[in-house]
């Protein structure tokens, strides 16, 4: 019949031996305490773990070498009331090898005694839990990052249902947890995406595990609302088990801070057209895109003619409200991909992004010239308009803006309401222009300027009278460079009044050498329109002769071309007449070759005519030419003015001058310009010449001057 507990018989012993060879060869660690707590033995296995050999530790109460710093306090106070006490128990604590690495153990105590035949004492178990422990503390991070982030996350699995919410996610959408749990997270759609943009999420996910990008969904209340969002795909360890975790934030207010810094930075606040810095952007890549197509573009410069007088009249609200009603013409009248901008007060930009535009600028005035009703008020305007052509003007985005300014000032020059054309050429020659009025101007300051000298003979006793001051440019790169290839772009500059003051003063420091080493010799120098109506031209002269009193003014004779438009001839008699008061000689340069040499003739006050070189290179062969030589010889003999004639080059020239009765000549057939330093020895020579005296023959001295 069945046994009952009252009639069970009693288990067999278990061999001695065999405990033993389990408390020795277990995993765990096994730890034999007395009835006072103090280790009197340890397995292999807790010596492994430890570091300790039971040698070491035999005698010694655990709490005095297991224990360390992060070993909580509390758990120790209960596990020596329970040894204390003498009852069973059970704790996870932390301990510490002997090398003070921590480890985590769970520890079952157990009492032993006389009722198992024992001494009195406790039998310890502890197993490393330190994995588990270290799990259970990711666990609980994850779990309070997933309960505390401000991203709302979605945990789905395999089928995409939603398996849980974290509380931002019902913060942002709307949605209670319970209420989505088993649903799609396409609940959340706000129908702004094509199945296209989902097809390429799944895609990126089911390729890399993972997507991020940005989405347009809509919140429990109808709100749409744009979020950052990052899916991944978490795999198991089970074949084909995965979930989707997906993180996403509200950037809704972020894209619309964004979109109004954009807009700041973009956009003209009274019109709403696009500014400068957009106009730039656009003209940028417009100029890319008619390269690629080998296509045109107009960048056109508008501004309102006179606007100014109707924020004076009328105030700058009436002012303000004509100018968004131009800023509304204006872009009406623009083609679909065109631009205009407002980049000042009443300055516009267009940019038209095709070949032909003639009837568009025309538009563009007629549009603006339409009479714009604010209030009460009829406000009439005009605007002129400037156009420069990309790729004719080919330039970047600043400098075609820059060009259309410029024609645009050109089209109020014009008589305004009208549109002028900016010219690559004309404008290519002014920067020429201007980088070479700096390289004079540096020129000037490092003084590499000299003056040549070319002598002036009197032809009836082939005396040397004086000398012309002729610039040249010592160009450190170029070597000497003639005045013609430098003076036309000085010309009309804000240069000429200094170089010419700087000539002046080089011509008469000359003078001064000359006579100091006792050549009397005069200078002719060559004074520009320009220079001579300067205000300033008489007081120079007045001061620099002033600080040279003994110098001679009638040794100085200042050449004023004939060719010379004088816009003030009344004025110009005045000074040069100033001029002749303080002793100094006026030449009439280039006679001949201007339209209004009888009415100087008359009205300047001269001391000396010059024919003009082309008219004496000529007279030899060309009777019209030998003609002019001959009637201003005359006319000035009528007028009691000596002549010189320049470009003197042969004995023809020379004898048939003779013959007319021409005082003076110089030129090539005489001497070249030579450097001031080489003056002295030529006139020495040509002093000493086997001609000397009286007697002199021109001709002769041509002939060896041209040996």
């Amino acid at each position: 019949m069945p046994r009952t507990p009252d009639t069970e018989e009693p288990r067999p012993p278990v061999d001695a031996d065999r405990l033993a060879l389990v408390a020795t060869t277990t995993p765990n660690m096994v730890v034999i305490l007395n009835e006072a707590g103090v280790i009197e033995w340890v397995n292999a296995s807790f010596e492994n773990h430890t570091g300790y050999l039971l040698d070491d530790i035999r005698g010694r109460m655990p709490r005095d070498f297991l224990y360390g710093p992060d070993t909580d306090p509390d758990t120790l106070k209960r596990i020596n009331q329970y040894l204390h006490r003498g009852v069973t128990f059970e704790e996870d604590i932390l301990h510490y090898t002997r090398s003070g690495t921590p480890y985590w153990v769970h520890t079952s105590c157990i009492p032993v005694g006389e009722e198992r035949g024992v001494a009195p004492g406790f039998i310890a178990i502890m197993a490393n839990i330190s994995d588990r422990k270290h799990s259970e503390r990711g666990l609980r991070i994850a779990a309070s990052v997933f309960d505390r982030s401000h991203e709302a996350i979605v945990i789905t699995d395999r089928n995409n249902r939603i398996l849980d919410v974290n509380p931002s996610f019902s913060r942002i959408t709307g949605y209670l947890r319970d209420e989505v749990l088993g649903l799609n997270p396409s609940v959340l759609s706000s129908g702004r995406h094509s199945r296209e943009y989902y097809q390429s999420m799944w895609h990126s996910i089911e390729k890399t595990d993972h997507w991020r990008g940005e989405v347009w969904n809509r919140r429990k209340n109808g709100e749409e609302f744009v979020e950052l969002l990052s899916i991944s795909r978490v795999h198991l360890e089970e074949p084909g088990q995965y979930y989707h975790v997906a993180a996403f934030t509200d950037i809704t207010a972020l894209k619309n801070h964004a979109r109004e810094l954009d807009r700041a930075a973009n956009y003209d606040d009274l019109t709403g057209l696009p500014n400068r810095q957009l106009l730039e952007e656009r003209l940028r890549r417009a100029r890319a895109h008619a390269d690629r197509q080998q296509r045109g573009l107009s960048v056109c410069y508008l501004d309102l003619d006179g606007f100014k007088g109707i924020n004076d009249r009328l105030g700058h609200a009436t002012g303000d409200q004509a100018l968004k009603t131009l800023a509304e013409r204006l872009t009406r009248s623009l083609r679909s991909g065109d631009t205009v901008a407002r980049i000042g007060g009443d300055e516009f930009v267009l940019l038209l992004q095709s070949d032909r535009h003639e009837a568009v600028y025309q538009r563009v005035l007629s549009s603006v010239s339409s009479p714009i009703s604010v209030g009460s008020e009829s406000i009439n305007l005009t605007a002129s308009l400037g156009i420069t052509r990309y790729p004719e003007d080919n330039t970047d985005e600043e400098g075609l803006i820059r060009h259309a300014d410029q024609a645009m000032y050109s089209a109020k020059e014009k008589g305004r309401n009208q549109f002028h054309f900016f010219d690559p050429l004309l404008d290519a020659h002014r920067r020429e222009r201007r980088d070479q009025l700096t390289a004079i101007s540096r020129a000037l300051e490092h003084h590499e300027f000299e003056l040549h000298f070319q002598p002036q003979i009197r032809i009836s006793d082939c005396t040397v009278v004086g000398f012309e001051a002729l610039i040249r440019w010592n160009h450190p790169e170029k070597g000497m460079i003639a005045p013609g290839s430098f003076l036309p772009t000085v010309e009309n500059s804000h240069l000429e009044v200094p170089m010419g003051q700087w000539v002046l003063r080089e011509a008469i420091h000359q003078l001064n050498n000359w006579l100091a080493a006792g050549e009397n010799l005069a200078v002719s120098i060559n004074i520009s329109a320009r220079h001579l109506m300067d205000r300033s031209f008489a007081d120079f002269l007045d001061n620099y002769l002033h600080s040279h009193a003994d110098l001679d003014p009638g040794l100085i004779t200042l050449e004023v071309l004939e060719s010379t438009a004088l816009e003030d001839i009344n004025r110009a008699s005045n000074v040069l007449e100033h001029c002749q008061q303080r002793g100094l000689k006026v030449a009439l340069d280039d006679f001949g070759t201007g339209f209004s040499s009888l009415t100087y003739l008359r009205t300047l006050p001269v001391d000396l005519i010059k024919i003009d070189q082309s008219f004496v290179h000529n007279m030899q062969n060309d009777a019209s030419d030998r003609a002019i030589v001959e009637s201003v010889i005359f006319l000035a003999q009528r007028f009691s003015y000596p002549v010189l004639a320049e470009g003197v080059e042969t004995m023809e020239q020379a004898r048939g001058l003779k013959q007319m009765g021409c005082d003076y000549a110089q030129g090539y057939g005489l001497a070249r310009p030579m450097p001031a330093g080489e003056v002295l020895a030529w006139v020495n020579h040509w002093n000493n010449s086997d001609t000397a005296g009286s007697g002199k023959d021109l001709n002769r001295l041509i002939s060896a001057a041209q040996r």
